[in-house]
């Protein structure tokens, strides 16, 4: 998966399955852009992802994540929870502030 931390006034971790880069997702009026400038960082593991992920909860970061091993990797961190998964096209996605 790609990791990709965006500073500003507050960090914005973007975390993708690596084959959703480029991809336009469409399903009524909802659309998801996995564009490469967002999304496309490091490439990292699992466990490369959890270490990151424990370091950005304490920056009060925002999370995006799109793709199946993200999300499972996301509730295995702890930052969200089957309730604030959403889909397009089959693909789950998600968006959190902590």
């Amino acid at each position: 998966m790609y990791l990709k931390i965006h500073k500003s006034y507050r960090h914005v971790v973007a975390i993708c399955d690596k084959e959703l880069i480029g991809k336009k997702l469409e399903e009524g009026k909802r659309q998801l852009e996995i564009r490469e400038f967002f999304f496309k960082g490091n490439e990292v593991s699992e466990e490369e992802c959890l270490r990151i992920i424990s370091l950005e909860i304490m920056e009060d970061a925002t999370f995006n994540i799109v793709g199946q091993k993200s999300i499972n990797t996301a509730i295995k961190a702890g930052i969200i929870t089957s309730d604030s998964i959403s889909h397009i096209q089959g693909i789950p996605f998600a968006l959190t502030l902590l």
